[in-house]
């Protein structure tokens, strides 16, 4: 949706969702209610038809508004797990190449490193305002060249290069897998039509003839609830950004604890 969104910090987010539902359905209550119970007034059982409609259509709204909030943590989990094994993938091969005679060894160590320090660095923060940094897939690129180009002597190196090969092929693998998931998340036209749905829920709650106050009560219950369920839809709408994001800190631990890199902790600030 916005970007600005993900700058805020969850519970002022959480209030900032409370307050737009709530004081939109409240503002109605007191502006819009009265014209709409022009039209309605006098006709016999109105509150038994508006409380059917809003019955069948809550049902319906509902079951949308549960079905995203699913796929939208679904679709976080797999991407966070989908990191946690690119990080994983990121060590065997480190610890594959660490095996290599020198001074090759050295060489592709250091490359390893680059590329650990550059998504660390450089991709992800690219990544959480959305955009796409084809930096760490050059490195890659430029890893599988000097790769290739190696020549095993004995038997053992054959092996261990056929295994390096293997997983630098589930390590690139994985990458793209992350690369295209940063633009995952809810469509454009199924937000309007949540909001579009959201603002109807609210809207029949004033049709009902009730004192003010109960209907305020009324409809700032529901406003509350549909606000929050929202707001979490929105934290968790794009998985690389925002307080809930999915940050580096997998790769931030391969770095550090098996490739034996530092890195201060200014230069790991990821918030655009």
């Amino acid at each position: 949706m916005y970007d600005w969104i993900y700058d805020i910090h969850n519970a002022w987010l959480l209030a900032l969702f409370s307050i737009a539902f709530v004081g939109f359905s409240w503002a109605g209550t007191l502006l819009m209610r009265p014209r709409l119970l022009g039209f309605i007034r006098g006709n016999t059982g109105v509150n038994d038809l508006v409380g059917s409609v809003l019955s069948c259509y809550g049902v319906f709204y509902g079951l949308l508004l549960g079905l995203i909030a699913v796929a939208a943590y679904q679709n976080y989990t797999k991407i966070d797990t989908m990191v946690s094994l690119e990080a994983a993938q990121l060590t065997a091969l480190y610890r594959d190449i660490s095996n290599y005679p020198q001074p090759e060894r050295e060489a592709f160590q250091h490359m390893l490193r680059d590329y650990a320090r550059y998504v660390i660095q450089e991709a992800w923060p690219a990544q959480q305002r959305g955009l796409i940094d084809p930096g760490s897939g050059t490195r890659l690129g430029e890893f599988l060249t000097k790769l290739a180009a190696f020549e095993p002597k004995t038997k053992g190196q054959e092996l261990l290069h056929a295994e390096t090969l293997r997983a630098f092929n589930n390590l690139s693998s994985l990458r793209r897998q992350r690369v295209f998931s940063v633009a995952s998340g809810i469509p454009t036209l199924m937000w309007y039509v949540v909001i579009f749905g959201a603002t109807l829920n609210i809207m029949i709650v004033w049709l009902f003839e009730m004192k003010v106050a109960a209907n305020l009560l009324l409809g700032g219950v529901l406003a509350l609830l549909i606000g929050t369920v929202i707001c979490l839809i929105t934290a968790m709408d794009n998985p690389y950004n925002g307080e809930m994001g999915i940050g580096p800190d997998a790769f931030q631990e391969v770095y550090e604890n098996l490739m034996g890199g530092s890195l201060s902790v200014t230069s790991l600030k990821t918030t655009p």
